[in-house]
């Protein structure tokens, strides 16, 4: 699923852009507490944004990739609610965010639970000679 890879690539650059957002234009203007949870935030981005790379090149060697496309949508979640709730806590001080960063995790879990399940059951389709 090409936009796995798509959202993978400009996920991961984006993780680039806000680690040098946090190192050389935060400091200033945050604590190091603040900074540890948007680099966590960021961390977690980048691992994430690279399993959605995973998952597009994987959909090209099987037929059927329903469980990679759950996980994929997932790891787009778990970005989303646990890095995003990451940056709104460190930057904003939305403290009403801090419930909503383990869904994210979970979503986490669950993606890479259903990416190991989908390579448990399934065969690829593409020979590998």
């Amino acid at each position: 699923m090409r936009y796995f890879l798509v959202l993978g690539a400009l996920g991961c650059g984006l993780a680039v852009v806000l680690g040098a957002f946090a190192a050389h234009g935060l400091k200033a203007h945050l604590s190091s507490a603040s900074i540890a949870t948007f680099t966590t935030g960021v961390t977690y981005q980048f691992y994430h944004s690279l399993g959605l790379l995973v998952i597009g090149l994987s959909t090209l060697h099987y037929s059927e990739a329903r469980w990679l496309n759950m996980a994929g949508k997932l790891f787009i979640a778990g970005i989303i609610l646990f890095s995003g709730s990451l940056y709104g806590l460190s930057l904003f001080k939305w403290g009403f965010l801090g419930p909503v960063t383990p869904l994210g995790g979970l979503s986490f879990i669950a993606g890479w639970g259903l990416m190991a399940f989908h390579f448990f059951k399934s065969t690829p389709s593409v020979s590998s000679s």
